[in-house]
């Protein structure tokens, strides 16, 4: 009898207490985030040398098992919601969201079709619908939830596959006598666009990098060229991948250009608006939406400005049909009769068949702000990167590296002629920086030449941080000039 009852989950009163105690933490580890070192400093291998390597035989407790974690889980990751890690494109972490996210791990359900949960199949349908209402984008785009735009890119472009190659799906690619398929993307697009490439058997090496202009942008003329020689020696345009918010400048393809290439060869045209898209919330910004209507695709990533914790991509379709049509495959054991009205399975639209409920925190996250309050939160990001901007305008020994379009800044400490040196100390500052524990920087390549690279996003961020930031910048650059020069 013992053993009886020693069975089935915590007892409810002890995971109460612990949900307390973790709710505790959780609270406190917001409020002082900011006080933490951002990276750790550890070797490889620190982590696991400092946790038992032997699988567990018998129970630990909770607080044996929570011990571990703040002894050697939480200083071993980077902190991503620290106000200072202004790396990549800032962290979307709410308090909202984290609610959200406790809330859809109590539930735990699949979202695999309407039956499996009807809550999660129609409220993905309605947050994707005001979404695509913020975007400004047609009704007849639908859309699908995934995890990241990788994977929403991939499924696009096999979307464009089975419209240049019909009945692929069934057949394969191998055997038919088709021609070489191309992609077309800016040198500043996404690696998802190559891995895109990889998963739908159009292969990496077709997937043709395109010149950007001055402002990262690509170049319409150069694509068009490209194009024409690519037909002259019998490849079949595929697809173009048009950006808005490029990864390393946050630059904006000529969409509606872009487009019209497209119609003209009757190629697929998806925008990878993972990042830049969110911007289209803000009335004032609603001339990054310019030629969004033109298009067959579209990703948006509400985690990545839209303040919707990781993970959260969603894919818009002119004819969302066309996704069914190519993925559909219902076994028998899923063979149940929905009612009538359901007629949307999310798992007909991927090849995902189980699903997170990843709607719950978009919904949470969106009426606990609103659309008002969403913009007012990106449009202050939008100030601390112009404020930065103005900052590095105001000391001569740093440049802007390109247009600060969005809520990045690209910029380069210059000194002297050589710059072969002067990427070497650009780099020396980032490693430096990211060492000390208090900021977190990343840094890229334009034009061949190293610069640095900050992203804002964090509703945690202030402007104080920013300028400690800054400071540092200008301290560490210093530092490492008169080292190198010594």
């Amino acid at each position: 009898m013992k053993d009886r009852q020693s069975l089935g989950d915590v007892p409810a009163e002890e995971f109460r207490k612990q949900l307390h105690e973790l709710a505790d933490w959780i609270a406190d580890y917001r409020e002082h985030i900011a006080e933490r070192r951002i990276a750790p400093d550890d070797e490889p291998g620190a982590i696991l040398a400092q946790l038992d390597r032997t699988a567990p035989e018998t129970a630990a407790s909770f607080d044996e098992i929570f011990a571990d974690i703040e002894r050697v889980i939480v200083p071993g990751v980077a902190h991503w919601a620290h106000p200072q890690f202004m790396s990549y494109f800032g962290c979307t972490t709410t308090s909202p969201g984290i609610l959200a996210e406790m809330i859809t791990g109590a539930l735990n359900v699949n979202a695999m079709t309407w039956r499996t949960s009807p809550a999660a199949t129609e409220l993905e349908t309605l947050v994707l619908d005001w979404l695509r209402q913020w975007l400004g984008l047609p009704n007849e785009f639908a859309g699908v939830v995934y995890d990241t735009a990788s994977i929403s890119t991939m499924h696009a472009l096999a979307a464009a596959r089975e419209q240049a190659a019909p009945n692929t799906r069934q057949l394969g690619l191998s055997g038919r006598g088709l021609p070489v398929f191309r992609i077309y993307t800016s040198n500043q697009a996404h690696s998802s666009v190559e891995k895109g490439a990889i998963a739908i058997g159009v292969g990496e090496e077709n997937v043709q990098r395109v010149p950007t202009d001055v402002e990262f942008r690509m170049d319409v003329a150069v694509l068009r060229e490209t194009i024409a020689s690519d037909l002259r020696n019998n490849f079949k345009p595929l697809a173009v991948v048009a950006t808005v918010g490029t990864t390393s400048t946050a630059s904006v393809d000529p969409v509606p250009e872009i487009a019209r290439v497209c119609r003209e060869h009757k190629m697929w045209l998806h925008v990878d608006g993972a990042y830049g898209a969110g911007l289209a919330l803000l009335p004032e910004c609603k001339w990054v939406t310019a030629g969004w209507s033109e298009a067959d695709s579209i990703v948006i990533n509400p985690h990545k400005m839209l303040f919707v914790p990781f993970d959260f991509s969603a894919l818009y379709l002119r004819d969302i049909g066309r996704l069914r049509r190519l993925f559909t495959l219902v076994p028998e054991y899923l063979h149940l009769r929905d009612p009538v009205g359901a007629e949307i399975n999310y798992m007909d639209y991927g090849v995902q068949l189980g699903r997170r409920f990843r709607a719950l925190k978009a919904w949470v996250v969106w009426r606990a702000f609103g659309r008002e309050g969403l913009a007012a939160r990106i449009r202050d990001h939008l100030r601390l990167a112009k404020l930065f901007a103005r900052w590095l305008r105001d000391d001569e020994r740093f440049e802007l590296s390109a247009p600060v379009v969005m809520g990045v800044v690209c910029f380069r400490f210059k000194t002297g002629d050589d710059d072969s040196k002067i990427d070497m100390i650009n780099s020396k500052i980032v490693e430096r920086i990211n060492a000390s524990g208090r900021a977190y920087l990343t840094q890229t390549k334009l034009h061949g030449r190293t610069v640095m690279r900050i992203g804002l996003g964090n509703v945690l961020t202030t402007e104080q941080h920013l300028r400690n930031v800054w400071e540092m910048i200008q301290l560490i650059a210093d530092e490492v000039d008169r080292a190198v020069c010594a």
